[in-house]
């Protein structure tokens, strides 16, 4: 396979994963304030049908929460790839956040009103 590169896409609010050039998988968040402890809601990873089986979530997981432990932004996790991935590297436990449904809210807005855009 091509060389693999994951990125932080800050302007499309995702960690993106490319095979020469490509985007082919992607982890998006939303970023929710909640006052002196900034959060992300990881809501949606996935990779390409075609590249799937070769720990390529795995590593755009890696480093999407990585990066967000350390800008210390907490991890929000509703995306079932990020809330499983999260139950085996407990590393990750004290910068976690549990989902609210105030957090559910913010998202469900937020991307309704991309949708409108």
């Amino acid at each position: 396979m091509s060389e693999v590169t994951v990125r932080h896409n800050p302007d499309r609010e995702r960690f993106e994963v490319l095979v020469a050039g490509n985007v082919i998988g992607k982890a998006a968040y939303k970023t929710y304030d909640a006052g002196d402890s900034p959060q992300r809601i990881f809501y949606h990873t996935v990779i390409n049908e075609e590249y799937g089986g070769q720990g390529l979530a795995g590593q755009l997981a890696t480093v999407a929460l990585d990066e967000t432990v350390a800008a210390g932004i907490s991890i929000v996790p509703v995306c079932p790839y990020i809330k499983k991935f999260l139950t085996k590297h407990p590393e990750y436990a004290g910068s976690t956040t549990a989902t609210t449904p105030a957090h559910l809210e913010f998202l469900s807005a937020a991307l309704a009103a991309h949708s409108r855009a």
